[in-house]
C-alpha cells in the first residue's frame, strides 16, 4: 500500500499494484515443465524487489485442465501438479512475511464436467436436484434432437451439448458458454450460492486477502433462455456480448452476499478482504454498477487494455472511467495485459517490434501515473512480446482446439517465463531436469531473461521498479484525481496532485514537453524541453503555461532539487492527493 496516498491500511486495495501470476508459467520447482506453488513461493523475493503490493494467482485447483484450471473439479483443493494445501499455506505465510497480499482466482460461472456436482447430475437424471445446479433442458425438434436455443459458445461451436441418459438413450442438453468441459452453473438454484459461500470461507480461513472473480458479469442467464437475434456474437467477439447470457440484474445480489462475507473477516482485524471482478460489459456506466459500495470493491477496467495506440482512444477511456467508476466511491482498476490478451509490445507494434516496445514502455508509465489501482501481468515487467509463431501441434488453447483458428488464441502470452541463461528452459524449470517447459520458449527469450533485465538499468524491469518506487513514495500518485493539460493534439498530459505532470506522446515526431526541466522518470530518452515520439515522462515541476492552463506556483522544476523530500516515504505520510 502507498503511504503517501489517501488509501488507509484497511483499504489497501484502493491504490495497490497487484502482479498476476499465471502459476503454470511462472517457475517450476519440480522439473516437470509446469510451474507450481513452490515456484511462486521461491519467486516472492523477486516480486518484493520489483515493488508490487501483492499477487493474484491463476487457478491451481484440481482440474482436468481442458482450459488450464478454469475448469475446476474441486474448489477447495490444490491440483497435485501445483503442490498441495500445505504448500499453499506456506506460500501465504511467506507472502505475508514480505508484506505481500495474496489473491486467488475463483470461477463461479462454471465448473469442470468432472466436478462431483456434474457427475451427480448425469447420474441422477432429469428433474433431479443435482441437475438443478446446472442448465439442463429438453431439446427441440420431434425427438429433442435440436439444442434448446441457438446460442453459440464463446470458444466456438454450439453452447449446448446433449447427454446420454442412464438407459443409453440421447437425453437432455446442458449449457456451456465456453466449452463442453465447462458446464455453466445455475445460480437460480440456492444450493449453488450456498456452496460458494462455503468456498469463500474455506480460503479466507486459510489467510487469503481476496478473490479475483472470473466472468463476474455472468452467473445468471435470461430465465427463459430464448433464442438470440445474434447467436454468434460471443463466438465472433470472443467476449461476453449476448445480452441474454450476461450482465443479468440478479448477479448483483451475489456480489452483495459475497461482500457481506468479506466484511465479516474485515471486522476481525480491520483489513479489507478484496473482491475484484472480471467484468466485461458494454459501457463504463454499467461497469460502475458492479463496484457500488455494497458490491465488488473493484472491477478490471478493460477499455484501456482494448484501446488502440491512439491519443483520443486513451483519453476517452480514462475520462469515462474516472467519471463513471470513481464516482461510485471505488477506484479504477487499470490493466494493460493479462493471460487472455496479446501482450502490449506486440499489440502496439505497428511498423516494428521496436515501436511496440517503446509504446509499451510509455503505456506502462502512463498506467502507473493514473489514479487508482493497477494490475501487472507476469512478463510485462520484462517487456516480453507475444510468442506468435508457436507450431500448431503445441497449442493448448481450447479456442484453437474447437475452431482450428489461431485468431485470438491465448497460448502466446502464456509461454513460461525466462529467468536466466541463453537457452531454454531459461531457468524456468529445475536445474538438470530433462522435462521441457509445457509451452516451448523461443530463442529470443534470452534477450528478456530476468538476470539480464536486473543488470540492465535501461530495461523494462527497471522502468517498472522505478515507477513503482516513485508511486509508493510520491504523495501525488496512487489514489486521487487528475487535471488534464492542453497540449499538442498527439500528446496526452495531466497533472496529479501538486505539480506531478505525466505526458505521453502518441505522435510520430518529437514535441515540446509540457513541463520544464529534465523528467523525474521517462520511458525512453527524453532531453529537457522535448518529449520524443512514443515516450512517456513524469516531472515534478510547474506545467508549461498554455492559454487554458495558466502557470501556478508548484514544486521546483529541477527534480534534483526535490528528490530528497518528495521521494522520502516518511515525508509523504499523511499527505493526500
Amino acid at each position: 500500500m502507498h503511504t503517501g496516498t489517501a488509501a488507509s491500511p484497511q483499504h489497501w486495495w484502493r491504490d495497490a499494484v497487484i502482479y498476476q501470476v499465471y502459476v503454470r508459467s511462472f517457475l517450476d520447482s519440480t522439473g516437470d515443465g509446469i510451474g507450481d506453488l513452490a515456484g511462486v513461493r521461491a519467486g516472492l523475493p523477486y516480486l518484493k524487489k520489483l515493488g508490487v503490493d501483492g499477487i493474484w494467482l491463476s487457478p491451481f485447483y484440481p482440474s482436468p485442465h481442458h482450459d488450464h484450471g478454469y475448469d475446476v473439479a474441486d474448489y477447495c483443493g490444490v491440483d497435485p501438479v501445483f503442490g498441495d494445501l500445505a504448500e499453499f499455506d506456506n506460500l501465504v505465510a511467506d507472502a505475508h512475511r514480505l508484506g505481500l497480499k495474496i489473491l486467488i482466482d475463483i470461477v463461479p460461472n462454471h465448473c469442470s464436467s468432472e466436478h462431483p456436482w456434474f457427475r451427480a447430475a448425469l447420474e441422477d437424471g432429469p428433474g433431479s436436484a443435482a441437475r438443478a445446479r446446472f442448465h439442463f433442458a429438453d431439446g427441440r425438434g420431434a425427438h429433442g434432437e435440436l439444442p434448446p436455443n441457438n446460442w453459440r459458445a464463446m470458444f466456438g461451436g454450439p453452447a449446448w451439448s446433449r447427454v446420454t441418459e442412464a438407459d443409453g438413450e440421447p437425453g437432455q442438453w446442458y449449457l456451456h458458454l465456453f466449452t463442453p468441459e465447462q458446464p455453466d452453473l445455475n445460480w437460480r438454484e440456492p444450493a449453488v450460492g450456498d456452496s460458494f459461500d462455503e468456498v469463500l470461507r474455506f480460503w479466507l480461513d486459510r489467510g487469503v486477502d481476496g478473490f479475483r472473480i472470473d466472468v463476474a458479469a455472468g452467473l445468471f442467464k435470461h430465465p427463459s433462455l430464448p433464442d438470440s437475434p445474434d447467436p454468434e456474437a460471443d463466438e465472433r467477439a470472443r467476449d461476453s456480448v449476448n445480452p441474454l447470457a450476461w450482465n443479468q440484474p440478479e448477479v448483483h445480489q451475489v456480489w452483495r452476499d459475497w461482500r457481506a462475507v468479506c466484511e465479516e473477516y474485515t471486522a476481525r482485524d480491520g483489513l479489507d478482504r478484496l473482491l475484484v471482478g472480471e467484468v466485461s460489459v458494454p459501457t463504463p456506466r454499467e461497469h460502475a454498477e458492479y463496484v457500488r459500495p455494497d458490491e465488488l470493491h473493484q472491477a478490471f477496467f478493460f477499455d484501456l487494455l482494448s484501446a488502440q495506440w491512439d491519443v483520443d482512444a486513451f483519453r476517452k477511456a480514462i475520462s469515462e472511467a474516472l467519471t463513471d467508476i470513481a464516482g461510485t466511491g471505488s477506484t479504477v482498476t487499470w490493466v494493460l495485459n493479462n493471460h487472455d490478451q496479446v501482450r502490449t509490445v506486440t499489440r502496439y507494434a505497428g511498423e516494428s517490434t521496436e515501436v511496440g516496445t517503446a509504446r509499451a514502455r510509455a503505456a506502462a508509465l502512463l498506467m502507473l501515473a493514473l489514479p487508482g489501482a493497477a494490475y501487472v501481468y507476469q512478463g510485462e515487467e520484462l517487456g516480453l512480446p507475444e510468442v506468435d509463431d508457436l507450431p500448431d501441434e503445441v497449442l493448448t488453447d481450447p479456442i484453437f482446439r474447437r475452431t482450428g483458428s489461431r485468431l485470438r488464441i491465448r497460448d502466446g502470452c502464456r509461454v513460461p517465463l525466462p529467468w536466466s541463461g541463453q537457452a531454454s528452459p531459461f531457468g524456468f524449470t529445475a536445474a538438470g531436469s530433462a522435462a521441457r517447459p509445457w509451452l516451448p520458449q523461443p530463442e529470443w527469450f534470452a534477450q528478456h531473461a530476468t538476470d539480464r533485465a536486473l543488470t540492465d538499468t535501461r530495461s523494462f524491469w527497471h522502468l517498472y521498479r522505478d515507477g513503482l518506487a516513485l508511486r509508493r513514495s510520491l504523495p501525488q500518485l496512487g489514489e486521487g484525481t487528475l487535471r488534464w493539460l492542453e497540449t499538442d493534439p498527439q500528446v496526452l498530459a495531466f497533472v496529479r496532485g501538486d505539480g506531478l505532470v505525466c505526458a505521453v506522446n502518441f505522435g510520430l515526431g518529437p514535441v515540446p514537453a509540457p513541463a520544464a526541466g529534465a523528467p523525474l522518470l521517462a520511458s525512453g530518452d527524453c532531453p529537457p524541453g522535448i518529449l520524443p515520439a512514443s515516450t512517456a515522462a513524469w516531472w515534478i515541476s510547474d506545467p508549461a503555461p498554455t492559454p487554458d492552463t495558466p502557470k501556478t506556483p508548484g514544486n521546483p522544476a529541477n527534480p534534483a532539487n526535490s528528490t530528497d523530500s518528495t521521494n522520502s516515504a516518511d515525508s509523504s505520510k499523511g499527505i493526500t492527493s
